[in-house]
């Protein structure tokens, strides 16, 4: 039997491609060790990690090139996998449990 690590993150709205394109950018800087899959479906963009997805403010604004602040991109969010915990400075999407 294979065991399959779910996969979290967030569900992004397609109609801001730059702020779609720094969230991707700046999830890769802060996952550095893990495969960040992106499924571009028009309408929406979902960007997963397995197990834990982290998005940092420093990271989102140096892919997007100004100041933002995080809870500026909940307007953006379709959806998301996983819980989401929101900080000033981070966004962590992660699993409770593993079943």
């Amino acid at each position: 039997m294979t065991t399959q690590t779910k996969m979290v993150g967030p569900v992004v709205r397609g109609m801001d491609a730059s702020l779609a394109e720094a969230m991707i950018t700046a999830i890769e800087t802060d996952n550095p060790d893990v495969d960040v899959d992106v499924d571009d479906q028009g309408g929406y963009i979902r960007i997963t990690t397995p197990g834990r997805c982290l998005l940092t403010r420093a990271s989102l604004e140096d892919a997007l090139g100004k100041s933002m602040q995080l809870h500026q991109i909940e307007p953006q969010l379709a959806g998301f996998a996983g819980r989401m915990l929101v900080g000033d400075e981070e966004v962590v999407w992660y699993l409770e449990r593993e079943d």
